[in-house]
């Protein structure tokens, strides 16, 4: 079986080696190459791979301002 690399360098790993190696997304995995030169690919041995959390989930819910609704709007509208 063969695929393409992309400009990237990346690849696809057919379905059939990921269901083999048990192989989620963000599963983390490992690359080397024996003496024959073949490369051999598998689970990473961390046993936490890095979690990648995007901009929002990282301060969602972190914000300590409480405002009230009649607050807001008499800070809007200057009836302070």
């Amino acid at each position: 079986m063969s695929t393409t690399l992309t400009s990237k360098g990346q690849v696809t790993i057919p379905k059939h080696i990921r269901d083999a190696l048990h192989l989620k997304p963000g599963s983390g995995v490992e690359f080397s190459v024996d003496a024959a030169g073949s490369v051999v690919l598998k689970p990473a041995t961390s046993s936490h791979p890095p979690a990648r959390r995007d901009r929002f989930q990282a301060v969602r819910g972190s914000a300590t301002v409480k405002w009230r609704t009649d607050e807001l709007m008499q800070l809007l509208r200057g009836d302070a």
